[in-house]
């Protein structure tokens, strides 16, 4: 059983389905790096959130810290290029990404890591995806958001000033271009009442 999930006003329906791309807003970071932001491309994503926090398999891991192994603060799923997705819906973002920016990107979206936040205290540090090709290529990263929403931040990794991106109830983030080599991003911890939230992050062959 999800923990306590208050719904959004806004999206009152069990019909879970994509709206147009066409609406996403891009900023351009500088260094060759960009954002689409589109809110609440899902409608119906406070269903979606109820059915993937209780039917994905979900992992707990622990990771070495310094002198001391400590557990990551959020639960985790994986999802390979072959792998069945835990919701059509998903399926079908995949595909509509992938041919949205087919042009620009030059291959498929892939792969999808979920990350299930439960609660202020669950975050993830700052980061950039540069595990494989993206160390070293111009690649995206798309996060579609669903759930209570949660600050995504991000900043220059040369300096500068800090961005913030509120993100839940269906909305979408792409991270293009030289994104994650020039710029880290990350969810903080907040003492403030935060409300369980789930990522789902569609990415290329070889990005992680």
């Amino acid at each position: 059983m999800p923990p306590y999930f208050q719904g959004s006003l806004f999206d009152q329906t069990d019909d879970i389905r994509l709206g147009p791309l066409r609406g996403a807003r891009r900023t351009v970071l500088g260094d060759g790096a960009w954002i689409d932001v589109l809110p609440g491309w899902l409608s119906g994503a406070d269903s979606l959130f109820v059915r993937l926090a209780a039917e994905v398999p979900w992992r707990a891991e622990r990771r070495q810290m310094y002198d001391q192994v400590v557990a990551v603060p959020r639960l985790l799923a994986f999802y390979g290029a072959e792998d069945p997705l835990p919701h059509p819906v998903l399926d079908e973002a995949r595909a509509t990404l992938s041919a949205h920016y087919a042009a620009e990107l030059g291959e498929s979206f892939t792969t999808a890591g979920l990350c299930y936040y439960r609660d202020g205290r669950d975050s993830v540090a700052w980061h950039g995806d540069r595990i494989g090709r993206g160390a070293r290529e111009d690649t995206m990263v798309a996060i579609l958001s669903v759930g209570a929403p949660r600050d995504l931040v991000l900043r220059p990794r040369r300096g500068g000033a800090t961005m913030r991106r509120p993100l839940g109830h269906g909305d979408l983030i792409v991270m293009g271009g030289s994104c994650q080599r020039t710029w880290e991003h990350a969810i903080p911890k907040t003492t403030r009442a935060a409300g369980p939230r789930i990522s789902v992050q569609f990415r290329p062959h070889d990005v992680a």
